[in-house]
């Protein structure tokens, strides 16, 4: 029996810019780090690319005025935008509502409260309680807001995320006001041109106004730079998953991720004669156990991988077998007996006692997951993660 599972190794790569050759240059780093770190690739093993050199690598960028334009074309000049339930961040939101701020004279933002979707507080839950406030009805106007939460400070950033998001509307030129309701609709208060903002829930979103009032504009940033504008990037995703490139312009969610995997692949295995499963990932679907944010601020983890990564885990629990059916059983004996278990087990174990408290997500998404927290997010150099064994279980010598 192997005494070693599952591997994950963080491939340094070459700083990868616009028109870089990326399918080969992800080939010829996980081939050099085989070399050097002296390991064989094998059947199944996955190799998966942070979203971020897949749209640098295909130019997938626009700039604020681009997507200012389309705004404008798409709200009619409106010059009155409601932003609904905006993402609480520096990178992923600030610099877009810069470019809706370019598009109007006039922003309302209607954020959720206590946090944005994705777990950012913007407001201390003990003040709800100290000035009885019931966040499943109640609207909080721009006025109270300041007087009763604004001292407020994000744990992590230490910023208050209502002084940053009203200082860039106006410095775009726009009138600016912030409010706060978990109720979408009540942007109809305020203006019928809206964009919603929200990522994961967002189609639900968009009926809750439409609901109330059928006449309003309704965008969501799915609509946005889903098209070409004057030469701009686009993705079918829109604005999401986009994140700051420059001042005046943000790099969008790729859209070339199916023929980089497929290719990728097909390099390898003429190569290595192994059949490697590829990803692009993004933001791995994890929650922090202190600030409460749940990382996945883009519309997927997985924007685009082969075939071979299609499905679920379908596991067993070992401690549960080891508890139970054969709690008399040790040293030899038991590990025989989970591997025949392991071997014999059931094609489709959801839902059974025999896989209560393993983890039946997709593969995508716990790779996914586990991509981004062993690339990280500032300067390991590793946007290529090599993971072998993963598909391995105790029975596999």
């Amino acid at each position: 029996m192997r005494n070693v599972g599952t591997i994950v190794r963080g491939i340094r790569t070459p700083i990868i810019k616009e028109g870089d050759d990326l399918a080969n240059i992800v080939v010829n780093s996980v081939l050099k780090a085989s070399k050097s770190e002296k390991f064989q690739l094998e059947n199944k093993d996955v190799i998966a690319i942070t979203e971020a050199v897949v749209g640098i690598s295909e130019g997938n960028f626009a700039t604020l005025d681009q997507i200012a334009k389309d705004i404008k074309n798409k709200l009619k000049n409106s010059n009155h935008i409601g932003i609904v339930f905006p993402i609480l961040s520096r990178n992923r939101f600030a610099v877009l509502l810069s470019a809706m701020a370019r598009s109007t004279k006039k922003i309302t933002i209607l954020s959720s409260y206590p946090s944005d979707e994705v777990g950012n507080d913007i407001m201390f839950v003990d003040d709800l309680v100290k000035y009885n406030v019931n966040p499943s009805k109640d609207l909080i106007s721009d006025e109270d807001y300041k007087k009763k939460f604004g001292h407020f400070k994000h744990i992590f950033t230490g910023v208050n995320y209502y002084d940053i998001y009203k200082d860039i509307v106006k410095k775009e030129g726009a009138e600016c006001q912030m409010v706060f309701s978990n109720n979408p609709e009540d942007i109809l208060k305020y203006t019928k041109d809206v964009i919603v903002c929200d990522i994961h829930t967002r189609e639900n979103t968009k009926k809750k106004i439409l609901a109330k009032d059928k006449n309003a504009n309704v965008l969501m940033m799915s609509d946005i730079l889903n098209k070409s504008v004057d030469g701009s990037g686009f993705s079918e995703y829109g604005l999401l998953g986009s994140n700051r490139s420059t001042e005046e312009r943000v790099k969008l969610f790729p859209r070339s991720g199916n023929e980089l995997v497929n290719k990728i692949q097909k390099i390898l295995k003429e190569k290595t004669g192994k059949t490697i499963e590829v990803m692009v990932y993004g933001d791995g679907a994890f929650k922090d156990p202190v600030g409460k944010i749940w990382e996945l601020a883009d519309p997927v983890v997985s924007p685009a991988y082969t075939k071979g990564l299609e499905g679920s885990p379908n596991e067993i629990k070992l401690k549960y077998f080891s508890e139970n059916k054969f709690k008399d059983l040790h040293g030899n004996e038991l590990k025989q007996a989970m591997i025949n278990e392991i071997k014999s087990k059931d094609s489709a174990l959801k839902g059974t006692m025999a896989s209560q408290g393993t983890t039946p997500r997709r593969y995508t998404d716990l790779i996914g997951s586990l991509c981004d927290l062993t690339s990280g997010s500032g300067d390991k150099g590793t946007p290529v993660v090599l993971i072998q064994r993963y598909f391995t279980n105790y029975s596999n010598d």
